[in-house]
């Protein structure tokens, strides 16, 4: 069991959460003093206060123990395929709306190649048109706790040398982090004119800009098919 671990996580709890020590040290009854040496790995607080800890954050107790939010992360994933699944139904439903009653469409899922964001999506079409649809982006190289001044998303289609706005999200509120944003983007791209028998690997792209003292921290993020569509009829 390693102290200096556990104390350090301790400390991120605290303070993603936004409590001074003595806050925290309030809230389970005991001294400011007793939390420092806590996150300092001088001490460890009693098993009944670990377990509480981990009650009242969603932490799992092992996790806790080992100083590492490793089984937070697992149930992150677990999340994220049930998204998937009421994507897929509010996909149907888009579907039924979108083309309406008797008309002929496919509908395909795509996701990123890229090793710092994952996204999910959905394309719907028929033989001359086409609709994008993306509502799960998640940011997946580190804990960024940077709280940015403004960020921003666009989808881009890229044709040989000419790239094209397909469509873009709202804006974020001021002074949010990356993650709190992209757990309410959606891009919903209607009645698009390019067909999925044009689409590639490279063609399609989403771009992610973060502000933070007038300096811009830009992200391309490929979009893959999951199933081609060339040999849809």
């Amino acid at each position: 069991m390693d102290l200096e671990k556990i104390g350090r996580l301790i400390r991120k709890i605290r303070k993603d959460n936004n409590l001074t020590q003595e806050e925290f040290a309030k809230k389970y009854g005991v001294t400011y003093q007793a939390v420092s040496k806590w996150e300092r790995g001088a001490n460890l607080p009693d098993i009944s206060l670990l377990k509480q800890i981990s009650k009242d954050y969603n932490v799992s107790f092992e996790d806790i123990l080992e100083g590492e939010m490793i089984r937070k992360r697992t149930r992150k994933q677990v999340i994220f395929l049930s998204l998937l699944g009421v994507i897929a139904i509010l996909l149907v439903i888009f579907l039924i709306n979108y083309f309406g009653s008797g008309k002929s469409y496919n509908f395909k899922t795509f996701s990123s190649s890229c090793s710092a964001f994952k996204v999910s999506g959905s394309i719907a079409y028929d033989k001359n048109k086409s609709s994008i649809y993306i509502s799960n982006i998640n940011y997946c190289s580190g804990d960024d706790q940077t709280i940015y001044d403004k960020i921003e998303c666009r989808l881009y289609e890229k044709e040989e040398n000419v790239t094209k706005l397909i469509s873009k999200c709202e804006p974020s509120k001021k002074n949010v982090k990356l993650e709190e944003y992209l757990d309410e983007v959606e891009i919903n791209a209607n009645n698009y004119k390019q067909i999925c028998k044009k689409y590639d690997n490279t063609s399609i792209y989403l771009e992610i800009s973060a502000y933070k003292d007038n300096k811009i921290t830009s992200y391309n993020v490929p979009l893959s098919l999951n199933d081609n569509c060339s040999n849809d009829k």
